[in-house]
């Protein structure tokens, strides 16, 4: 394209706003080129640089602005090819914001400039893109399958890097959703490593990761999904200034650390994206709203909960199954029945029906519908066998454990919940691994195993403490509440044994040793006896015990 001279912008401007982009400073960047473009306007390159370090900045109006601004250039000078590019990222942006119309006229603009630019080249396998997405949003994978592998092909033979590494990115999901997870998981570390040696634009890079992410996260990959989210967040904090993508990072980030157990970390990562997030900044502000309506309701906050789960709602991410679960923790048992149940109508798809059927067995034990718990639950066994994948598996047999306990059937339990919890375990995920282990304690205290059950309902009481999951805390002490006092002074046989070792002098951390557990579950132990007894002190506590023959 031919360049003009710009008189007004000196040398100096210039070359400081360009050593800027080359810096990733993109704020600074952006202002350089701003001023100026105000001062006598930009040329190639430099107009370029200025669609770019507005994106980066999460500025959408200057974004979408600056590219109008370069596509007429392109066109006035005849450059289709160039056009072209302009328009499909204007129409894939305004499409990306639903505005459909504007985005169907650029796309439709961006084609025939291809047509006039003739021959073979990159924007025509750019132009797959939104028809990828919208097949992929029709849950047709085999087809969007094929057109990324077509997109893909067209970037290599135009030597188009970005356009190769983000269609192979979207054509590991199309696989991945079909089952084929060895091939899904190659083509997505490919489009990866592209990612991460710095061989995309910033642009493409930030496309790449939170397509990985979020395709891993769908799959249950968790492990990739944990080591990407890594290397998005060292991406993200190598450029200050960056705004775009970094809302999704820090989502995904919040997702690991809930599942990880460090809720408050979390809370704290989801405040940051919303805050952070444009008003255009949909599908951020529909994730972070969900992720904390989940964490909400793992806390007992059910009001704070639905209050989120809405706002979500409101931003287009389906409230579903969380609303569901969050009905059944109210009480409202007969409409977290017909919530699931229309959720599990909807959702079809392999790929999603695990996120759906953990929750629809919950909460049909819950009803007393243990018939239509044990259809879920024989669909996600089919679907581990089929799948593959661990976590899969994982939740298959806790599912399973759950609906032995609810049929009646303790023994039968045991075998599964054991498997859920060492996946649950050695995955990292404290919150499933203690449910996991509450089950476990209700099986073995059904089979008379007191000391055992004593164990994992202990171990599973520390952890859902720690973490502040008040429902399960209280779902725990209604139990050994139903379960009727150990004695007349109504100490547990766990309580029992500990004011025995404080009978002997222990202190608690001893006792925490003795027994193999956290001192903090001693502490608390040591409160409820004092209570109970109602005895102001540990020598208190041992007067009494011998007293009446507690020890």
């Amino acid at each position: 394209m031919p360049r003009r001279p710009t008189p007004g912008a000196t040398r100096r401007e210039l070359d400081v706003a360009r050593a800027l982009y080359a810096q990733r400073r993109w704020a600074e960047a952006y202002e350089a080129l701003r001023r100026a473009a105000r001062d006598e306007g930009l040329e190639g390159e430099d107009l370029e640089r200025l669609v770019w370090a507005a994106a980066l900045c999460g500025d959408d109006d200057g974004f979408l602005g600056a590219l109008e601004e370069l596509h007429r250039a392109c066109a006035a000078a005849r450059d289709w090819r160039r056009a072209a590019h302009a328009a499909f990222w204007l129409g894939f942006r305004l499409q990306g914001l639903g505005r459909a119309a504007r985005a169907a006229g650029w796309l439709a603009r961006a084609r025939r400039h291809v047509d006039a630019a003739g021959g073979d080249c990159a924007e025509q396998g750019y132009l797959l893109l939104p028809e990828i997405h919208a097949q992929l949003g029709a849950d047709d994978a085999a087809a969007a399958g094929a057109t990324a592998h077509e997109a893909a092909a067209i970037g290599e033979r135009c030597r188009d890097p970005d356009l190769v590494a983000v269609a192979r990115g979207l054509e590991a999901r199309a696989e991945l959703r079909q089952g084929r997870r060895e091939a899904g998981l190659a083509l997505l570390d490919e489009a990866m490593l592209a990612a991460t040696a710095g061989e995309l634009s910033p642009f493409a890079t930030g496309l790449v990761y939170c397509n990985a992410i979020a395709t891993c996260q769908q799959v249950f990959a968790l492990g990739r999904a944990r080591e990407w989210t890594a290397a998005l967040a060292g991406w993200c904090e190598q450029q200050p200034q960056l705004v775009n993508f970094t809302g999704n990072c820090v989502v995904h980030r919040a997702e690991i650390l809930q599942l990880a157990g460090d809720w408050p970390a979390a809370h704290c990562q989801l405040g940051r994206a919303i805050d952070g997030a444009g008003k255009d900044d949909a599908d951020v502000l529909g994730d972070a709203y969900y992720v904390r309506a989940e964490l909400h309701r793992l806390r007992g906050e059910l009001a704070e909960a639905e209050v989120a789960f809405r706002l979500a709602s409101r931003h287009g991410h389906d409230p579903q199954p969380g609303l569901a679960l969050l009905r059944l923790a109210q009480g409202r048992r007969d409409e977290a029945v017909r919530a699931i149940e229309r959720v599990a109508m909807t959702a079809t798809s392999p790929w999603q029906r695990p996120h759906v059927l953990p929750a629809l067995v919950e909460i049909m034990i819950a009803a007393g519908r243990v018939d239509r718990a044990r259809a879920a639950c024989d669909e996600l066994d089919e679907l581990a066998g089929r799948m593959g994948i661990e976590v899969v598996a994982a939740l298959a047999a806790q599912a399973r454990g759950a609906l032995c306990l609810a049929d009646g059937d303790p023994r039968a339990a045991i075998v599964p919940l054991r498997r859920a919890f060492g996946w649950w375990h050695a995955a990292g995920a404290p919150h499933l691994a203690a449910r996991t282990r509450a089950l476990l304690g209700r099986a073995f205290r059904a089979l008379g195993d007191l000391d055992g059950a004593a164990l994992e309902l202990d171990a599973a009481r520390e952890v859902f403490a720690r973490l502040g999951a008040a429902p399960d805390l209280a779902a725990l002490d209604a139990e050994a509440g139903r379960a009727g006092p150990a004695d007349p002074h109504g100490l547990s046989r766990r309580e029992r044994e500990v004011l025995r070792l404080v009978a002997r002098g222990k202190s608690n951390k001893e006792i925490a040793r003795d027994l193999f557990v956290s001192e903090r579950t001693i502490d608390r132990h040591v409160s409820n006896i004092l209570a109970r007894l109602r005895v102001p002190s540990r020598a208190a506590a041992t007067a009494f015990a011998y007293e009446h023959g507690l020890v």
